[in-house]
C-alpha cells in the first residue's frame, strides 16, 4: 500500500469517531456559547468598539513606524482574513445549508455576534504577552501567553508546566494548520475545478502546492504584502458577482432572512436534494461550520495579529473584533442568500437514470445481509447536463431512497444513494462517450429506491458555484472557481505562518530554519494528498475534515482565555478609560488608503 492510501484509509477508520464523540460532544457547544456571552457583557459590549475605533485604527491613524512589529494594522487584518476567509465562506457555508438546512445559518450569526468578543479577548491576551525581541520578526500566540503570562511570571514547576501546554496548544495547532487550514482548502478547489474543467485533481494539488511554496519561503511580510492586496480583490470579486446573483433572481432578501430564522426553530421537511434537518442538527452544523470559517476561539489568529505594529494591545484587539463580522456576518451571509434565492439547497433532479437499476439484498463471504446497488452503465442512462456544467471522471450523483429508519440527525427516512464515475470511454471515432464505470456507495440493508430520480451530488464549493451558475450561466463555472483558488491560496499561505509559528515554539528558535523548512515541505506534500481521488467523497466528510482542526485547537486554547481572560478586561478598561479622558486622540489624519495597503510607514 503506498504512504498516501494508508493515510487515507487511516484517516476514514479512525477519526471519525473521535471528532464526533470527544471533540464535539453536546458539551462543546454549551460551552463555547457560555464563553462568548460570558466575554460579550464582561467586556461591556466589544463588539460596538470593534466596529467604530477598530475601523479607525485599520485606517492608519494610529499607525506608528517607531511601534515593534513587522506589519501595520491593516496588514495584520487582511493576514488573519485571509486565513478565515477561505473555503469556508464558500464550501463550508454550502455544507452547512446543504445539510443542517437554512437555519444553520441562524446560528453562524449567533457564532458570528459572540465570535467577536472572543477573537478581541484572544488577541488582547496575545498582544500583553508576545515575544518583542525581535521587533522585527515578533511571537505571539495562546503558547506565548500561557508561557509567558504564567510560566515566567510564576516561576518553578510553573515554567515546565506552561511550556506543556503551550506545546498542546502548538500540536493542536498543527493539526488544524494541515486540515483546515490546508487539506480543506485544496480539496474544494481540487473539486470545483474537476467538475467545471474536469482538471484532475491532482493537477489541482500540485500547482496550489507549488504556488504557497513560492510565498511562504518569504515570511510575514511576504504574507502581510501579499494579503494586504489579495484580501480586499477577492473579497471584492465575491461581493459584487453575489449582489448580481440577487439582483438577478430578484430576491427579496429581508424574507430570505425572516426564513433563516423560522428554520432555525422550526425546520424544513425534506425535499428534493434536501435530506431535512432537526432543529439541533441544524444548530449543530451552523456552529460548527461557523467556528470552522471565522476560527473564533482557536487561537489561531492571534499569531497574525501579534506581527501588528503597535505598542497598544487592546488596540489590534479590538481590530481583530472585525474578523468575524467581515467573515460571517457578511460573506457567508451572501453565500447563504445565494443558495437560499436559487433554491440550489433543496434542487430538483437532473433527470432519470434510464436503465435498470435497483438496491438487492445479498449475503457476504462473512454471511451477513447486505445491500448493494444492481445498475446498467451505458452512458445513455444517466441524463444529460445542461451547458456549462458535464459528465466527468470523479463526479458524483445521488438517487434517493426510503431507508428502513429515520436518521437522527435529519429525522427522515431519505437517503442518498451515491455513485462515482471512475472511468469514461471515448468513440473509436473521438465523436462522444458510449460507456462509463460507476461506483456505488453501500446503500443500508432495507433500503428502497424512491425512484429513478438522479441528483448532482454537488458538495462543498461546487454547490456553491451552481447556485451562481442556476441565476446566470457560466458566472459559478468561472467567478467561483476564480474566486475559489484565491480564497484557498490566501487562507494557506496564512496558515502556513500559523504553524510555522507553532514550530518554532515547539523546537526553539536555535534550529528554527532547519525544523521550518521540514514543516513547510510536509505542509505542501499534505497539499497533494488533499487532492488524491478518494480522499474525500461525501460533504459528511468533508465537514469531519474541518471538524477535527477547529474541535482540537478549541480544545487547547478556550481554557487558556477563560483563565486569562479577566487581564484584556483590565486592559480593555484601561484603554478605553484614556480614551474617555482624551488621552487616546489619533496621532495624525488617515494615510491614503495606497500607503495603507503598501504597509508604507506614516510619519
Amino acid at each position: 500500500m503506498n504512504p498516501i492510501q494508508w493515510f487515507v484509509d487511516f484517516y476514514n477508520r479512525y477519526i471519525p469517531g473521535f471528532t464526533d464523540d470527544i471533540l464535539w460532544g453536546q458539551h462543546t457547544f454549551i460551552i463555547l456559547l457560555a464563553v462568548g456571552f460570558l466575554f460579550t457583557v464582561w467586556s461591556k459590549f466589544i463588539q460596538y468598539r470593534a466596529l467604530t475605533h477598530g475601523v479607525s485604527v485599520i485606517r492608519g491613524k494610529y499607525d506608528d513606524k517607531r511601534d515593534p512589529g513587522a506589519i501595520n494594522h491593516f496588514q495584520a487584518l487582511s493576514a488573519a482574513l485571509s486565513a478565515t476567509v477561505g473555503l469556508g465562506n464558500i464550501g463550508g457555508v454550502a455544507v452547512a445549508v446543504a445539510v443542517g438546512g437554512p437555519g444553520a445559518v441562524f446560528w453562524m450569526w449567533v457564532v458570528g455576534f459572540l465570535g467577536m468578543a472572543i477573537k478581541s479577548v484572544e488577541v488582547t491576551l496575545a498582544m500583553i504577552y508576545r515575544d518583542t525581541s525581535d521587533p522585527d520578526n515578533p511571537h505571539g500566540g495562546a503558547m506565548w501567553v500561557i508561557k509567558r503570562g504564567f510560566g515566567d511570571k510564576v516561576g518553578g514547576i510553573a515554567k515546565p508546566f506552561a511550556w506543556l501546554v503551550g506545546a498542546i496548544f502548538c500540536v493542536t495547532l498543527l493539526i488544524s494548520t494541515m486540515t483546515g487550514g490546508n487539506m480543506f482548502q485544496v480539496w474544494n478547489v481540487a473539486r470545483i475545478t474537476n467538475e467545471y474543467f474536469a482538471v484532475d485533481p491532482r493537477v489541482t494539488g500540485i500547482v496550489l502546492a507549488v504556488l504557497t511554496a513560492m510565498v511562504i519561503i518569504g515570511g510575514i511580510k511576504r504574507i502581510g504584502a501579499v494579503a494586504g492586496r489579495l484580501v480586499p480583490l477577492m473579497c471584492g470579486l465575491y461581493i459584487v458577482g453575489g449582489i448580481v446573483v440577487l439582483v438577478v433572481k430578484a430576491a427579496n432578501v429581508p424574507d430570505l432572512l425572516l426564513f433563516i430564522i423560522q428554520d432555525a426553530f422550526n425546520p424544513q421537511e425534506a425535499a428534493g436534494a434536501f435530506m431535512g434537518a432537526t432543529a439541533w442538527f441544524g444548530l449543530t452544523t451552523g456552529l460548527r461550520r461557523a467556528l470552522f470559517s471565522n476560527e473564533a476561539g482557536q487561537g489561531s489568529s492571534p499569531i497574525a495579529h501579534s506581527a501588528a505594529k503597535t505598542d497598544e494591545p487592546v488596540r489590534e484587539g479590538v481590530v481583530a473584533g472585525l474578523e468575524p463580522f467581515i467573515d460571517t456576518c457578511l460573506v457567508c451571509t451572501l453565500t447563504a442568500l445565494v443558495i437560499l434565492s436559487t433554491n440550489t439547497w433543496n434542487r430538483e433532479k437532473v433527470g432519470d437514470f434510464n436503465g435498470q437499476i435497483a438496491i438487492v439484498q445479498t449475503m457476504n463471504d462473512a454471511g451477513e445481509t447486505v445491500a448493494r446497488v444492481e445498475a446498467s452503465t451505458a452512458f445513455e442512462s444517466l441524463p444529460k447536463l445542461a451547458p456549462p456544467a458535464g459528465w466527468y471522471r470523479g463526479n458524483r450523483f445521488f438517487l434517493l431512497a426510503e431507508a428502513p429508519e429515520a436518521n437522527s440527525n435529519t429525522g427522515s427516512t431519505r437517503v442518498r444513494i451515491g455513485g462515482r464515475l471512475v472511468e469514461i470511454d471515448e468513440d473509436a471515432d473521438g465523436n462522444g462517450v458510449k460507456d462509463l464505470v460507476i461506483v456505488w456507495d453501500a446503500p443500508q440493508v432495507g433500503s428502497v429506491l424512491i425512484d429513478k430520480g438522479v441528483y448532482q451530488d454537488l458538495v462543498g464549493a461546487p454547490l456553491t458555484g451552481h447556485a451562481f451558475d442556476r441565476a446566470i450561466p457560466g458566472l459559478g463555472k468561472y467567478l467561483v472557481t476564480a474566486v475559489c483558488w484565491l480564497f484557498a491560496f490566501s487562507t494557506m499561505i496564512s496558515w502556513s505562518y500559523y504553524g510555522e509559528q507553532g514550530v518554532v515554539f515547539l523546537f526553539g528558535k536555535a534550529i528554527a530554519p532547519f525544523t521550518v523548512l521540514i514543516y513547510k515541505l510536509v505542509f505542501c506534500a499534505l497539499a497533494i494528498v488533499a487532492s488524491w481521488p478518494g480522499f474525500l467523497e461525501t460533504d459528511a466528510q468533508l465537514g469531519l475534515l474541518a471538524d477535527l482542526g477547529t474541535g482540537v485547537m478549541l480544545l487547547a486554547n478556550v481554557p487558556i482565555i477563560v483563565l486569562m481572560g479577566y487581564q484584556s478586561m483590565r486592559a480593555f478598561n484601561d484603554y478605553f478609560g484614556r480614551m474617555a479622558r482624551g488621552e487616546m486622540e489619533p496621532p495624525h489624519k488617515a494615510p491614503p488608503i495606497a500607503k495603507v495597503i503598501e504597509g508604507e510607514d506614516v510619519e
